[in-house]
């Protein structure tokens, strides 16, 4: 394997066994900044002159450029089980991303270097997620400044070539009956919406399912987003209360994906939702619902939980063919 491979595998073995975040994040770091190098032999001492290696991190580098199998990663690799085995599998196997922000809302980046880093990972596809007008806190993307995102996404896409497609998208405010903050036929030219609730998050249980089910039976809606808008970092944030049982037994029926939003103040759903999601024959998306390129790295943690639930790739949409991908959407519309 290639030394950023090696990298990223050790990264997603320590946060299996729930390292450190910034443990996790060092070798996600200097796999980035390997990334470049060609091919052939690395000297360790050499390894650490590249901005973001360590000794440890640079001794990784210089076993897996000379074709051996890192010591720190044989020994992580014997000590895991079969699960998380799946889990890397799983991640391995990740095609895109449904759910990624760019400084058109409240990113930080300009889209061409969000697309240029999720193909950078391997992806074949990435949907640009940016927020609807109401979140105004973000820079809400209006109808007209949508239409200019859609000229501006098609001119990325004419330079990346065949193997990459960043897809047109939105996260779209889910208002309190239930109904998409932006205009319908716009949402029919995307190829992907997320739909969210960021506001009122501590309605009483019935107001908040019928909201849900509105949204998650909308022929628009593709994903769910960060269902229950819980913050578990920090000073936090209760997640919201609704019919869980209700909820996803209309997004196994009306096929709307599920999302396992991958940022480590959310992991939403939590892992009882994730799990009765499952048991109601829902399809899922591991989404990073990034801020900036580095963040892309978080996907693996969302296949980590998704593999321990026992999901296979095939319910899990980001791991599908753009062509599937977008064959299903079309026909659910």
């Amino acid at each position: 394997m290639t030394p950023d491979e090696a990298l990223h595998r050790i990264a997603f073995l320590l946060e299996w066994r729930g390292a450190s975040p910034y443990r996790v994040r060092a070798f996600h770091t200097a796999a980035d900044a390997v990334r470049g190098l060609p091919p052939g032999p690395v000297d360790a001492a050499e390894a650490r002159r590249l901005r973001g290696v360590g000794p440890v991190t640079a001794e990784v580098i210089a076993q897996a450029s000379a074709g051996a199998m890192p010591n720190y990663l044989a020994r992580l690799d014997a000590e895991a089980g079969p699960a998380a085995r799946a889990g890397w599998a799983l991640a391995a196997a990740s095609t895109g991303d449904c759910h990624l922000h760019s400084d058109w809302s409240d990113g930080g980046s300009p889209l061409e270097d969000m697309a240029d880093a999720a193909r950078a990972l391997g992806h074949h596809w990435a949907v640009l997620t940016d927020h609807s007008p109401r979140l105004t806190i973000a820079h809400g993307l209006s109808a007209e400044r949508l239409e200019r995102q859609l000229e501006a996404v098609a001119a990325v896409n004419s330079r990346m070539g065949p193997d990459f497609r960043l897809l047109t998208g939105i996260e779209c405010d889910i208002l309190d009956d239930g109904s998409l903050d932006q205009d319908a036929d716009l949402l029919g030219r995307l190829d992907i919406v997320v739909a969210s609730v960021h506001s009122r998050l501590r309605s009483e249980p019935g107001p908040m399912t019928a909201r849900l089910l509105a949204a998650v039976r909308n022929p628009r809606v593709d994903v769910l987003g960060h269902c229950t808008g819980r913050i578990i970092t920090g000073r936090g944030r209760p997640q919201s209360r609704f019919d869980a049982e209700a909820v996803f037994a209309a997004c196994a029926e009306s096929g709307t994906a599920v999302e396992i939003n991958c940022r480590p103040e959310r992991r939403d759903p939590p892992d009882d939702l994730l799990a009765q999601a499952a048991a109601a024959g829902c399809r899922f998306a591991v989404d990073t619902d990034a801020h900036a390129p580095e963040q892309l790295h978080w996907q693996s943690s969302g296949y980590a939980r998704a593999a321990r639930i026992g999901l296979g790739a095939d319910r899990l949409i980001t791991t599908w063919p753009l062509a599937r991908l977008l064959s299903d959407r079309s026909g659910r519309r």
